[in-house]
C-alpha cells in the first residue's frame, strides 16, 4: 500500500515541517496525473512496499525534527486500510496529519477524519468534464457529497490544477459555485513532463497572469485563495 516515504519538506503541509508518505494505487486515470508510478499497475508492480509499522517506525524517528506527515498519492483512501494506518500514525506519533484525496470515497473519508488535522480534497474540474478529467473513473454525485463533508471539517482546501482545455476559466467559476462558501481554494498550476498520458506531457501551461486574474474572482467566494506555481 505505502510505496514510499519523502522525510522532510515544506511545502506538503501548509505551515508545517512535514515528512510524506506516497500510497500506491488509484481509482482515476487522470490523464495530466504527475504520479504515474503510483496509478499505472504495471508500474506499480516494480516497486516494494513499506508496512505500516515501519511507516509509524520512520515517523517516530523523525519526531523532532517534523511536526507533521501528509499522506497523499495516488488516492490513499483506494484502501480501506488507509483508515486505521491514519489513526495509527495519530495515536503512536502524536504528528499533525493531512490527507490528501480526490473525494470519490465519502465513506472512507468520513471514518478518516477523526485522525485527521488537515485534508486537501482534489476537485479535477466542472462536473460536465469529469468523465474526461478522470478517465472515467469518478462519479460526481461521491464527490458531492465529500465536497459537504469536507466543508463540514475544521480545517481544509480544495484545490484544481490549471490543465489547458480540461480547465478553464469558465470551469473555475462552475467549480467554485458547486461549492458554495469555502475556506479555502488552490489554483494550481499544470506541469508537463511526467504525465500519465502522453498526449499531457508537453502541453503549455496557461499563462501565471490568468491564474492570478482566476484568483481575485474566487476572493467572491472563498475565505483564502492562493496560486500554486
Amino acid at each position: 500500500m505505502i510505496r514510499s516515504i519523502v522525510g522532510t519538506s515544506l511545502i506538503e503541509y501548509p505551515g508545517r515541517i512535514s515528512a510524506v508518505i506516497f500510497s500506491g494505487g488509484c481509482n482515476l486515470s487522470c490523464p495530466f496525473c504527475h504520479n504515474p508510478e503510483l496509478v499505472l499497475p504495471d508500474l506499480l508492480d516494480r516497486q516494494f512496499s513499506i508496512s505500516d509499522d515501519d511507516v509509524v517506525q520512520s515517523l517516530q524517528k523523525r519526531r523532532g525534527f517534523i511536526d507533521a506527515v501528509s499522506v497523499t498519492g495516488g488516492e490513499p483512501l483506494f484502501h480501506r486500510e488507509t483508515v486505521e494506518l491514519l489513526g495509527r500514525i495519530r495515536r503512536e506519533t502524536g504528528l499533525l496529519v493531512k490527507l490528501d484525496t480526490n473525494g470519490t470515497y465519502p465513506d472512507r473519508l468520513s471514518d478518516s477524519l477523526p485522525n485527521v488535522n488537515y485534508v486537501a480534497m482534489d476537485i479535477k474540474t466542472s462536473p460536465a468534464k469529469y468523465p474526461i478529467a478522470t478517465g472515467g473513473g469518478a462519479s460526481f454525485a461521491d464527490v458531492a457529497r465529500s465536497v459537504e463533508i469536507v466543508k463540514g471539517f475544521s480545517d481544509y482546501e480544495f484545490r484544481t490544477t490549471m490543465v489547458p482545455d480540461l480547465v478553464t476559466p469558465d470551469d473555475i467559476r462552475e467549480i467554485l459555485a458547486v461549492l458554495g462558501p469555502v475556506k479555502r481554494f488552490v489554483i494550481q498550476q499544470f506541469r508537463p513532463g511526467k504525465t500519465l498520458s502522453r498526449s499531457m506531457s508537453e502541453l503549455r501551461p496557461y499563462p501565471t497572469l490568468m491564474l492570478e486574474d482566476l484568483a481575485d474572482e474566487a476572493r467572491e467566494r472563498a475565505a483564502e485563495v492562493t496560486v500554486r506555481i
